[in-house]
C-alpha cells in the first residue's frame, strides 16, 4: 500500500491547482509522478514568461510600508495553507495588493471571465498574500495573446473551489495510481502528456472508448549522436557538441537536435559536456569496440518510484512473471513467423513461399508458449523455436548474396563471439536493440534491469530483453536481411580471425545508418492503426507496460504484425 503524510511539510504549488481542476490525471502525472513533455504550447507559453521570469522588485514586510508595490516572479508559501506559488506580478500599494498571472492565449469570452482552473490558481495567489498579510481581495489575468486584463474577483464560492481543490489535491496524492484517463474529452489532443497519459489507447483497451485518435508519444526533436573512433574525445562548446579526433576538429551537433550519444570503445566525453547531457535529459550510452552494449548514464533520472515499485512487486509474482512473459514470447514467434512468410527467397523452381510445415510448426511452438507451465518449460519452447527459426533464416537472403563464396554463408546461430558476418550482425543489431530498450525504459521510470522473462542475472538487463523479443525479428533480423541484400555491408567490411568475426569503423557505420532508418520507419499498430515509428512505438509499448503494472488495463498489448 501506498503510504502518505497528512501533515503540512508537502506544500501543494498553486499551478498544479490549475492542472487538478482542468485535469485530476494531468496534475497526479505532473505532480506525483513527475512526468512532463514539452509541446509547442508550453513551449510558447515558456516564451511568454519570459520577462515576468527574470523577477524585478520585492515586496515590502507589509503592504503599508510602501508607496508603490510593482515585483515580478514573487515566490511565496504557507505551512497553514499547504500552499506554495510563483507570482508573476504583484502590484498594488498601502490600499492593497494584486496578483497577476500571465496567460499565453486570448480572453475567453465565458461569464466568469475565465475558466475555473486559471481563476483558482489566480486565487491560490490571493490566499498566500493575504497569509503573509496583504490585503488582496481581487487579482487579473493577463491574456498576451489578446492583450486584456480580466479582474477576478476572490469571492466565497471562488475561495471555497479553491481550498477543495488544494484538499483535492493532497488527498489524490495519496492514491496508488493515477485517477482514470478523460473519455473522448477534447482537451486530450492538445494536453503535452497525451503521449504519456495514453487516455484513448487505455480507453480502447479497456472497452469504454470506441476510437483511437492519432495522439500519441511525442515526435523525436533529435537524432542519436555516434561517435566511433578510438581517438575521438566529446566536448561542450556553447550549445554545441564538438567531437575531437586526436584533438582535431572533426564534427559538431546541436544539443537541441541530439537525441542520444553513443561512444564506442575508447571515444570519451568531458564532465562539461556531459553535465549538459544530463540537465538536457539526453541519455549518454557506451558501447565496446565490438559493439556490446556496455552501460548509459543519465542525469538523476526518472523520478516516480511508484512505477518502480510496482514493476519489482509483479517481477516477485511468479504468476505475473509467467504471463507476462508467456505473451512476450508468443508474440516473438509470431513475428518471425511473418518475417519468414514475407521474406523467403526461394530458387527459382520453387513457389517463393515458406513452407507450410514449417509455418504450422511454428504456429504451434505458439500454442505452446502459451500453455507453458513455468518458466523454464517456456524457456525451452521458445529455444526450440528459435533453432527452427535461424535454421531458415538463410531463406531471406538474397540468392546472390549467399554462400561461402559470397561471404554471407549461414549455418546456425553462434556468438560471443561470432564466426561469421551474418552472427556478427545479428549480434550488433541485438546490442543496438537492447541500448535502445534500455534507454527507453529508464525514460519512463522502469528499472531495465529487473525483467520478468528474463530473471535476474547480475549486469543483464532483463527488462529490456524482455520487451524487445517481439521487435527481435521486425527491428534487428530485418535490418541486417535488408542491409545484406541491399549490399549496404559486404564481406570486406568485416574482420576475420581466430577471436571470432567482427565489422570494421565503415561497415558499422552503414549498418548503423541501416538500423536508424528502421528505427524511423513508420508501420500501422495493429491494435490503434495510428501510423507510428518503431522508435516511438518503443515509448508507447513501455508506458502501456506501466499502464497494466498500475492496474489500468487487464492486458498488456503486445505488438504483432501481419
Amino acid at each position: 500500500m501506498k503510504t502518505c503524510s497528512t501533515d503540512h511539510d508537502s506544500v501543494v504549488p498553486a499551478r498544479m491547482l490549475n492542472e487538478y481542476v482542468y485535469c485530476p490525471r494531468l496534475a497526479y502525472m505532473m505532480w506525483v509522478e513527475s512526468e512532463f513533455a514539452h509541446n509547442a504550447d508550453t513551449v510558447e507559453g515558456a516564451i511568454r514568461h519570459k520577462r515576468v521570469d527574470q523577477g524585478s522588485g520585492a515586496l515590502p514586510e507589509s503592504g503599508e510600508d510602501a508607496e508603490k508595490i510593482h515585483a515580478r516572479s514573487v515566490h511565496l508559501s504557507s505551512e497553514r495553507l499547504g500552499l506554495t506559488a510563483k507570482i508573476d506580478l504583484v502590484e498594488g500599494g498601502p490600499d492593497g495588493v494584486r496578483p497577476v498571472d500571465y496567460k499565453k492565449g486570448k480572453r475567453p469570452h465565458v461569464a466568469a471571465g475565465a475558466y475555473d482552473p486559471e481563476r483558482v490558481q489566480l486565487c491560490a495567489q490571493g490566499l498566500l498574500l493575504k497569509e503573509h498579510g496583504f490585503n488582496a481581495g481581487y487579482g487579473y489575468l493577463y491574456f498576451v495573446a489578446s492583450k486584456e486584463r480580466v479582474k477576478i474577483d476572490f469571492d466565497e464560492a471562488l475561495t471555497g473551489l479553491t481550498m477543495a481543490s488544494i484538499e483535492g489535491l493532497r488527498a489524490l496524492a495519496c492514491t496508488e495510481k493515477p485517477p482514470v484517463p478523460l473519455d473522448d474529452s477534447p482537451k486530450c489532443p492538445r494536453c503535452s502528456l497525451v503521449g504519456i497519459c495514453l487516455p484513448d489507447e487505455i480507453g480502447f483497451i479497456n472497452h469504454t472508448t470506441p476510437d483511437v485518435r492519432p495522439i500519441f508519444a511525442g515526435a523525436a526533436d533529435g537524432l542519436p549522436l555516434y561517435v566511433q573512433s578510438s581517438g575521438s574525445y566529446v566536448k561542450k562548446d556553447g550549445d554545441q557538441i564538438v567531437i575531437e579526433d586526436r584533438k582535431v576538429r572533426v564534427a559538431e551537433a546541436r544539443y537541441m537536435d541530439t537525441s542520444q550519444v553513443v561512444l564506442f570503445g575508447h571515444a570519451g566525453i568531458s564532465a562539461p559536456a556531459l553535465h549538459e547531457c544530463f540537465r538536457r535529459d539526453i541519455p549518454v550510452t557506451f558501447m565496446s569496440y565490438g559493439g556490446w552494449f556496455i552501460g548509459h548514464a543519465v542525469g538523476t533520472g526518472h523520478k516516480n518510484v511508484m512505477t518502480r515499485t510496482l514493476q519489482y512487486k509483479a517481477s516477485f509474482d511468479p504468476e505475473t512473471c509467467l504471463k507476462l512473459a508467456r505473451k512476450l514470447v508468443a508474440a516473438k514467434i509470431h513475428n518471425c513467423r511473418t518475417l519468414l512468410r514475407r521474406n523467403w527467397k526461394a530458387p527459382d523452381d520453387e513457389e517463393g513461399r515458406a513452407p507450410a510445415d514449417l509455418l504450422h510448426a511454428m504456429k504451434n511452438d505458439i500454442a505452446q508458449a502459451g500453455r507453458a507451465k513455468s518458466l523454464a518449460e517456456l524457456l525451452g519452447v521458445e529455444g526450440n523455436a528459435a533453432r527452427r527459426y535461424f535454421e531458415y533464416l538463410h531463406s531471406m537472403i538474397s540468392m546472390d548474396r549467399r554462400g561461402e563464396e559470397m561471404g554471407f554463408d549461414f549455418c546456425g546461430r553462434n556468438r560471443r563471439p561470432p564466426k561469421d558476418p551474418v552472427n556478427a550482425l545479428l549480434s550488433f543489431a541485438y546490442a543496438m536493440l537492447a541500448r535502445e530498450w534500455t534507454v527507453t525504459l529508464s525514460a519512463v521510470g522502469l528499472d531495465p534491469y529487473r525483467g520478468f522473462f528474463h530473471q535476474l542475472r547480475h549486469g543483464r538487463p532483463g527488462l529490456s530483453l524482455d520487451m524487445m523479443e517481439p521487435f527481435r525479428p521486425l527491428v534487428a533480423d530485418s535490418t541486417v536481411l535488408t542491409a545484406i541484400n541491399n549490399g549496404e555491408v559486404k564481406p570486406a567490411d568485416f574482420i576475420r580471425s581466430a577471436a571470432g568475426c567482427n565489422l570494421k569503423a565503415e561497415g558499422r557505420k552503414s549498418f548503423i545508418a541501416a538500423f536508424e532508418r528502421r528505427l524511423a520507419q513508420e508501420v500501422t499498430h495493429p491494435i490503434f492503426k495510428y501510423r507510428i515509428s518503431y522508435r516511438r512505438l518503443f515509448e508507447v509499448q513501455a508506458r502501456l507496460l506501466v499502464r497494466y503494472l498500475a492496474g489500468e488495463i487487464p492486458r498488456y498489448p503486445n505488438f504483432l504484425t501481419r
